[in-house]
């Protein structure tokens, strides 16, 4: 008689069936999903928990004082009030004698200037009794210094030198376009001042500090510029 094969032997660490561990892989991937969900939550109520409280919103007053206009008034220092665009053409010729005086050469540069002449006041020159404040009325009187020029420039975009001639047998002086430089800046500003630059620049400026002390809130104010000094 034949016997029958004996049944195969089962280990205890053989792990469960086949069927049972396709069960068990999405129960751990749920497992493991569930578990980070509730470690975020734990995470954001800490969070929540452990912030800082909101800082209280501070209230700032202020109050206009008189002298505060001064200070605005004087932190503008060197006010521009007017600037002037001129052109001029100068002829400079140096006339050199030669043999005893015999010969006399030239060398000469004609240059076509242009240039700008800036003017304005200076507020630095102001003192304190030049501005008087009236709280109640709420008024400012402020006498100004008279405006000068600031500053005359040659645009050496616009500027050039037309025609340069040196005599035969006349030194070539080099420094001739520098004097003639100069003598064209000289001349833009003596041009400018006869051509209105500082009652312009005066007017200009006066507009502009009566606008920013009214911004500061007072309503009555006076605007006026030092004498003007004999000779001067």
């Amino acid at each position: 008689m034949i016997e029958p094969p004996p049944p195969p032997s089962r280990s205890d660490d053989a792990g469960p069936p086949l069927a049972l561990k396709g069960c068990l892989k999405p129960m751990g991937a749920l497992l493991a999903v569930f578990s980070g969900a509730l470690l975020l939550s734990l995470g954001l109520v800490i969070g929540r928990c452990t912030e800082e409280a909101p800082a209280p919103v501070a209230s700032t007053t202020v109050i206009k004082q008189g002298p505060n206009v001064v200070v605005a008034v004087r932190d503008l220092a060197r006010l521009e009030g007017a600037s002037y665009h001129m052109e001029r053409v100068i002829d400079l010729k140096e006339q050199q004698s030669k043999f005893k005086g015999l010969v006399t050469l030239e060398d000469a540069i004609l240059l076509v200037a242009a240039g700008d002449v800036v003017a304005g006041v200076d507020l630095t020159q102001m003192k304190a009794s030049d501005i008087q404040v009236d709280e109640t009325q709420s008024s400012v009187s402020i006498v100004l210094p008279r405006a000068n020029v600031f500053s005359a420039r040659l645009d050496n975009s616009r500027t050039y030198v037309h025609t340069r001639s040196t005599d035969f047998g006349a030194t070539r002086q080099e420094s001739l376009e520098t004097r003639a430089r100069q003598q064209a800046e000289k001349s833009l500003e003596a041009d400018a001042v006869e051509a209105g630059l500082l009652p312009r620049a005066e007017d200009n400026v006066a507009r502009t500090i009566e606008s920013l002390v009214r911004s500061l809130g007072y309503r009555d104010v006076h605007v006026s510029y030092q004498r003007q000094v004999e000779g001067g």
